[in-house]
């Protein structure tokens, strides 16, 4: 079954970094773009990065762009977020995210558990 779980959130202080991974499995993993979503108590959950199956290409949210970095290393299933010169609001629970067709070609959304992230001083 597809699964995926998130890795390496935690405390970190304004200005600091934090590299988060997420582990996949139950698909081809190459064949599929990945992406991390952020959710603040009580407000939508919101899209920070994707990337393409092949890593040729991503995307950012306007308020991580120049600070964070997607990447993938599709050897190994996993997908990272390094992220740099981390703010308060960053302060969220980070989730990784797959839109995945399986085997009766239906698409299904799979998401991970989720790891808090807390940027405070």
């Amino acid at each position: 079954q597809v699964h995926l779980m998130e890795s390496g959130g935690g405390l970190v202080q304004p200005g600091g970094s934090l590299r988060l991974s997420c582990v996949a499995s139950g698909f081809a993993f190459s064949k599929f773009a990945m992406s991390w979503y952020r959710q603040h108590p009580g407000k939508e959950r919101e899209l920070v990065a994707v990337i393409s199956g092949d890593g040729s290409s991503t995307n950012y949210a306007d308020f991580v762009k120049g600070r964070f970095a997607i990447s993938r290393d599709n050897a190994k299933n996993t997908v990272d977020l390094q992220m740099n010169i981390l703010k308060p609001e960053d302060t969220a629970v980070y989730y990784c995210y797959a839109k995945v067709q399986v085997q009766n070609n239906r698409w299904y959304d799979f998401w991970g558990q989720g790891t808090q992230v807390t940027v405070s001083a």
